[in-house]
């Protein structure tokens, strides 16, 4: 998809645009069902990347404690309490900059072996990887891969330096040449453009084949990272964004994902009426607050939302 063809959608008028957007929606989606899924940090902090916006960084000062990789019987008790909570994807996260093959890597094929045996989707989000190491992984089990472009090219320079746009593209290439689907997207909110943001979804609607799930977060501030003084999105932005998207990525499960305990009621909404269609449970997203369980159960209920039943993971987007 063009440039330009994606710009004419972005700034059509916000009603018509949203309107749109839900029509596309139900097309391709039941319109009031949402995907839970659940996000583990397996190994925190003391990350060599300077991305701007994260707390893991080992380049600044922001509290969060650095921890090893987790035993398996922790992760399996985290899983199974996704998996009661309604979750049908299990994601583990690994503060790396990328998978190194030995003993660690060894331990993360296990956990996604054993993660699988509970009838979860499994995705993991380690750091770059090659194919070799991503074909290892669909071998053990694994459904996703996420990796994101975070922003467009041009606006990625300023909020990260240690790793290349290009090197995130190539991880993708590598985690769709071995098999495995893809989970990508970005960051709301960083200090980008309305250009910054249209091109980055015309970079995610440009993959071919596109995305299975597109994540969309709102840059949450952590103290000691240079967004720190960040002010929140606005939710009417957060909405454009992902209407656009569901427009550019009509088959894409969008899963609205950090920030949201910012969003009031109206405001996620909005974003589900969109075309968002799949939040994370639980009340932390690796480092980021998140509302909790009973929270989210309750919000769906109000908004006459269903969460969608799990079925087997070889078969789910």
């Amino acid at each position: 998809m063009q440039l330009e063809a994606v710009r004419a959608i972005y700034h059509r008028n916000l009603a018509e645009l949203v309107d749109e957007a839900h029509a596309i929606h139900r097309a391709n989606f039941r319109a009031t069902e949402i995907q839970a899924s659940s996000l583990l940090s397996i190994k925190t902090g003391g990350c060599p990347e300077n991305c701007a916006y994260c707390p893991q960084s080992a380049h600044y000062e922001t509290g969060v404690e650095r921890t090893r990789l987790m035993q398996e019987e922790e992760v399996i008790e985290a899983a199974e309490k996704a998996k009661e909570m309604g979750a049908t994807r299990f994601c583990m996260g690994a503060a790396w900059r990328n998978v190194r093959n030995g003993p660690e890597f060894d331990h993360v094929l296990n956990l996604v072996r054993t993660v699988k045996s509970l009838d979860l989707e499994v995705c993991c989000t380690l750091g770059m990887l090659t194919q070799e190491q991503a074909e290892r992984l669909k071998e053990a089990g694994l459904y996703a891969y996420n990796h994101n472009i975070d922003s467009s090219r041009s606006f990625y320079e300023k909020i990260i330096q240690t790793r290349t746009y290009d090197d995130r593209l190539q991880t993708i290439s590598n985690v769709r040449a071995a098999g495995l689907t893809v989970c990508t997207g970005g960051i709301i909110g960083m200090g980008e453009t309305d250009e910054d943001r249209i091109a980055f979804i015309q970079q995610l609607a440009s993959f071919d084949p596109q995305p299975e799930s597109v994540t969309v977060n709102a840059l949450v501030p952590f103290e000691g990272t240079p967004l720190s003084e960040r002010k929140q999105v606005a939710a009417v932005d957060l909405v454009r964004v992902i209407a656009t998207l569901r427009l550019t990525n009509p088959h894409s499960m969008i899963r609205l994902s950090a920030g949201r305990l910012e969003l009031s009621d109206e405001g996620q909404f909005l974003c589900f009426f969109a075309g968002a269609n799949s939040i994370f449970l639980g009340d932390k997203l690796l480092t980021s607050p998140n509302p909790s369980d009973s929270a989210d159960h309750a919000l769906l209920q109000r908004l006459g939302y269903d969460l969608k039943a799990p079925v087997h993971a070889a078969v789910t987007v």
